[in-house]
């Protein structure tokens, strides 16, 4: 992880984090196995980290990787679009789109919609969750009165315990990656 903003996010958020759970950098440090120094320099901004660091630090801390990543005053998981790994080349890079919480499964869908089609569903059980990323086209997702339009690179989420639908307005097929959490 190299990106500045994340680096920021990721002190302000593991200093907070600790201070809530009561612990000291020394404290955090042997429950979690990350060395002391590294605590002490992520609090601080200083030091690139990998996303293992941060999943054996928020284990101790008993918080998920969002936590770290997301801007400090981010109240919603469902939208975190944070860069959270770059690599050595300026193309690569990994970003946190969202985060749920899951209770039993996560399936995970590669879907696509030809022209003018569309896809309804029955309202799913309380806690069901839909996270779409939508690779190329356009995709308007409907759930109850309220219709949200994703383009090509753009991701939405949403819970699915009322009525929803997919639908390819365009002349070009829709393709998109959907992930469904419960």
């Amino acid at each position: 992880m190299t990106h500045q903003k994340t680096l920021v996010h990721v002190a302000e958020n593991l200093r907070r984090l600790r201070v809530e759970a009561g612990l000291s950098q020394t404290a955090l440090a042997t429950a979690s196995g990350v060395s002391r120094r590294m605590i002490v320099n992520l609090e601080k901004g200083d030091v690139n980290v990998s996303l293992n660091t941060l999943d054996r630090l928020g284990e101790a801390l008993g918080v998920v990787l969002y936590a770290f990543i997301a801007p400090p005053d981010t109240a919603d998981s469902a939208h975190i679009d944070e860069i959270a790994w770059t690599g050595a080349v300026a193309d690569s890079r990994g970003r946190l789109l969202a985060s749920k919480g899951v209770r039993t499964e996560v399936e995970l869908w590669d879907w696509s919609l030809g022209p003018g089609d569309i896809y309804t569903a029955e309202a799913d059980p309380d806690g069901w969750t839909n996270m779409v990323v939508v690779i190329a086209g356009s995709l308007t997702i409907t759930v109850g009165e309220t219709c949200t339009t994703i383009e090509a690179g753009d991701f939405h989420v949403f819970a699915s315990n009322h009525p929803y639908q997919f639908t390819n307005t365009r002349d070009e097929t829709v393709r998109f990656v959907r992930n469904v959490v419960y």
